[in-house]
Parts: C-alpha cells; sequence; structure tokens
C-alpha cells in the first residue's frame, strides 16, 4: 500500500518510470528464458557430430542440429548443408552468424534505453515537483506557508527520483549481463565454427587421398 501511495503521488512521470521498469523486466526475462533454452555444451555437440560425419552420416548429423537449440547448432547446419552442396563453408557460416547475431541482440537495446532514460524521467520528476512547490509558495504570497504546502511538490521530486534510479541501475546491469551472454555465444559460434572448418578440410583431404 505505501509503494502504491508512493506511484500515486508521483504524479504522471511517475507513472512512465513504472511503465518502464515494467517493460525492462519483461526484455529481461524474455531474454534471459532465451539465452537459458539456447545454451548447449559445445563441445559434447561437436564431439557428437564429428562421430557421425565420420561415418558420412550427413542426414543424421543435420538431425541432430535440428534437435538441439541454440545459434551454435544452427551455425553448424548451415556449415553441414554448405559442405554437402561443395558450397564455401566459410561463407555459408557468415551469412548464418549474420542472421543469428540480431536474433541475440533483439530488443536488448530498448533495455539499455531504459537504463539511459529512468534517470532523466526522474529528474523530469523534480523539476515539476519542484515547480508545483514553487507555484505554492507564489500563491501563498502575503499568507501564512505552511508545510503542507511544500510537501507534495517536494515529494513528488524525491520519489520520482529515487524511482528513476531505481529502474536505471538495475536495467544498465541487466544489460552488461545479456551483453555479457551475448558474447559468450559468439565466442561458442566461432569456436564451433573453427572446428567444424578444420574436420571438413581434413575429412576432405582423406577422402580424396582414398580414392587416389
Amino acid at each position: 500500500m505505501l509503494y502504491w501511495n508512493m506511484i500515486v503521488s508521483g504524479g504522471p512521470v511517475m507513472w512512465l518510470i513504472v511503465l518502464c521498469s515494467l517493460v525492462a523486466l519483461y526484455i529481461f526475462i524474455g531474454k534471459w528464458f532465451q539465452f537459458h533454452r539456447a545454451q548447449v555444451n559445445v563441445q559434447e555437440l561437436i564431439s557428437g557430430l564429428v562421430n557421425v560425419l565420420r561415418r558420412d552420416g550427413m542426414i543424421e548429423a543435420i538431425t541432430l542440429c535440428d534437435n538441439t537449440p541454440g545459434p551454435v547448432a544452427r551455425i553448424l547446419t548451415a556449415a553441414i548443408q554448405a559442405y554437402q552442396n561443395d558450397d564455401d563453408i566459410r561463407q555459408a557460416i557468415d551469412d548464418a552468424a549474420l542472421v543469428e547475431l540480431p536474433r541475440l541482440e533483439s530488443r536488448m537495446n530498448i533495455l539499455a534505453t531504459i537504463s539511459k532514460v529512468a534517470p532523466m524521467l526522474g529528474l523530469l520528476g523534480t523539476v515539476v515537483g519542484m515547480a508545483e512547490t514553487f507555484i505554492a509558495m507564489q500563491m501563498k504570497q502575503g499568507i501564512s506557508l505552511t508545510l503542507g504546502d511544500l510537501s507534495g511538490g517536494i515529494s513528488i521530486a524525491l520519489t520520482t527520483t529515487a524511482a528513476g534510479l531505481c529502474v536505471a541501475i538495475p536495467s544498465l546491469i541487466a544489460y552488461n549481463y545479456l551483453v555479457t551472454r551475448v558474447e559468450a555465444f559468439c565466442v561458442d559460434m566461432e569456436k564451433a565454427s573453427s572446428e567444424i572448418i578444420y574436420f571438413f578440410r581434413h575429412h576432405k583431404e582423406g577422402r580424396d587421398s582414398d580414392e587416389n
């Protein structure tokens, strides 16, 4: 009840800050679940693929990747399909990465924006609250001015400033955490790409030597 009274007393600016907090929370939870589902053990996935591909089980390898969530598996699928079609494997991987990276970074810019806008909204609330305080002082000229006449504007000023910071700080922490997770996925994709290219190069050389 106390927090509800603070929101109501904060005025229109407070409602904007509350809206920002809800959007930030929604985005963070959505991205956390997305990254949690996409997280795989890259070394185990590569080892399983190599064992299958050594037997030339291309369809089985693609099925394994299709049943594995996350950008790493989709990168490997693109590499296997390129190898099957005698296409440039590195180019296929780069094209797949151009699709996966925006998917990983989607909506994170909104979270970064909220972390910067929320303190400004708090500052706007401070200005509005102080303006109301000065208006009350001006209207009470020549009349005894009580603390109650000033408390409304001061309350808005302090409440919105605190609320803006309370939204901005967790949003910034959440954004930096998600950026770290995206960087980790990029490292995993690069590692998987290097290993699958290395395997295909030596696998093809081995097949050519056997044919000769």
